[in-house]
């Protein structure tokens, strides 16, 4: 093949839609364009030794924040054992501030933007004459009809094993700072039946797990109905072999329609992504963040009561203009309309994105290094930052997880009016102190765990552990469990013995 597509992505099961989008429009050099995949965690060597065995004159290379380091390693490693081949890179993280990273400057040219048109034509003129003069190249925004959409793109293997990423849409009207839609002018909408043909084929072909990567799913309340239709229509005619949709939504904005279509989901089909980032209009409107928090707190509160979709709420930490006691509150109002999961992120600052105006006034610090993380503002220091991060890591392992159901209320709520953060971020300084760790944590560790911090919180040790025992009921199967309840009770007798022997 002379034209090699490229990336590492996060996991294995997700499949670059990106590459994809790049394949299917080629045009005349589809036939001569190949497209392979890695996961991040591959020797460089092995990563490099693979490319090669294609023996390509151009590899394009999908840069994106979780794996620039890695990338930027192979992209080294390659030029220092086959400088003949040219490397092309694109995606966000390469698309803003080119001049300061350095694997832009190993590369021989890089497409910033969108690829679809740009990248292609590239090729054709590094391959054909005349030789590109320009190192970078802004990408041209073609009208979405004319992009080819590469759904049946998606091998046999990739349906059986790996999530399918799709977008009804591009682009978000939406102007927040933080986020690299907030560069786009408006959100532009693909052809609604030609995309649902292409769902209709994957469908056919066995697919039952479709991500929407739409910024803002709900924004035109008629598409979103005649999808969710969709997937309604599937899930009637095949009961036994259900579909599973998930996609993101604005919060305040769930008109009744919307709200009649998705009650009609069976459990465990839908999954929103709801991001709600802060409940501070002063710092929401410092991002420039359009919300109505109210509607927003009362659609989430609808849906956790009237609908069986799944719900993944986000907060971020570390806005300008938000202290501690702020995001407190914040998350403490969320928590107490009890979604599903609540996704604690830390702000980071996304290449390009206008968060960097508040740099000096905020004093805001930002790692250097990716993910670019906040670490420390003129609100919050880097102690405190620390401690939200190890909060958000804990967060996930205890009630994200979902295997503390029946606990977790207890850790939240010790008595009448407290604070749920406070209450989480004594647990979470405790695990920290007690452990010297946020990862790698056996989970029969963590189940004795978190019940001696409930006995030390003045919990009776035989409600713990029976709270424990019933978190893991009905899983009383997986071995790794037995031995956490197992555990959890040896402890608790030792610490019984121990009164009655006093």
């Amino acid at each position: 093949m002379t034209i090699l597509l490229s990336t590492l992505n996060a996991r294995y099961t997700h499949a670059s839609l990106g590459l994809r989008y790049l394949l299917a429009n080629m045009g005349d050099l589809q036939q001569q364009t190949t497209l392979q995949e890695f996961v991040i965690g591959v020797r460089t060597t092995d990563v490099v030794e693979r490319l090669l065995t294609h023996k390509p004159r151009i590899i394009g290379f999908g840069v994106y924040i979780w794996n620039i380091e890695e990338t930027t390693k192979v992209v080294a490693l390659l030029k220092r054992v086959a400088p003949e081949v040219i490397v092309v890179l694109g995606g966000p993280e390469v698309s803003y501030e080119t001049s300061e990273q350095e694997i832009v400057k190993l590369a021989d040219y890089t497409v910033t933007g969108w690829g679809d048109v740009t990248f292609p034509q590239l090729c054709g003129q590094i391959l054909n004459g005349p030789k590109p003069l320009m190192k970078i190249h802004a990408g041209v925004q073609p009208p979405l009809a004319d992009i080819r959409l590469p759904y049946d793109l998606y091998s046999d293997e990739d349906i059986a094993h790996r999530t399918l990423y799709v977008e009804a849409s591009r682009g978000c009207p939406f102007k927040c700072e933080f986020c690299l839609s907030a560069l786009d002018k408006t959100a532009w909408p693909f052809d609604l039946d030609q995309f649902l043909g292409e769902l209709e084929s994957l469908h056919a072909r066995g697919a039952r797990l479709f991500k929407f990567v739409d910024r803002t799913f709900n924004l035109n309340i008629k598409s979103s109905l005649k999808i969710m239709q969709f997937f309604l229509d599937k899930l009637a005619a095949h009961p036994d072999d259900p579909v599973y949709a998930h996609f993101e939504v604005v919060p305040d904005h769930l008109p009744d329609a919307l709200k009649e279509g998705i009650m009609k989901f069976p459990a465990g089909t839908l999954q929103f992504e709801i991001g709600i980032q802060s409940f501070n209009p002063e710092v929401q409107a410092l991002v420039s963040r359009k919300q109505n928090n109210e509607k927003a707190a009362e659609n989430i509160r609808w849906l956790c009561e009237h609908s069986h979709a799944h719900l993944h709420v986000d907060l971020i930490a570390g806005l300008p203009g938000e202290d501690v006691e702020s995001f407190a509150r914040g998350f403490d109002k969320l928590v107490a309309l009890q979604p599903h999961e609540i996704q604690f992120g830390i702000l980071k600052r996304l290449r390009g994105t206008p968060i960097i105006r508040h740099t000096d006034e905020y004093k805001m610090v930002f790692d250097p290094y990716p993910p670019y993380t906040i670490l420390a503002t003129d609100r919050i220091d880097f102690g405190e930052m620390q401690q939200l991060v190890r909060f958000a890591r804990y967060w996930d392992l205890i009630a994200n997880s979902g295997r503390f159901a029946h606990t977790l209320p207890l850790i939240l709520h010790r008595a009448e009016g407290d604070s749920a953060f406070a209450n989480f971020m004594r647990l979470s300084n405790w695990l920290y102190a007690t452990t010297d760790a946020t990862s790698r944590i056996a989970l029969e560790r963590l189940a004795v765990l978190v019940t001696q911090w409930l006995v030390e919180e003045g919990m009776d040790e035989n409600d713990a552990t029976t709270l424990l025992r019933s978190d893991y009921a009905g899983q009383a199967n997986t071995k790794l469990k037995q031995q956490a309840i197992r555990k959890a009770e040896q402890t608790a007798l030792h610490r019984q013995a121990r009164h009655l022997a006093a």
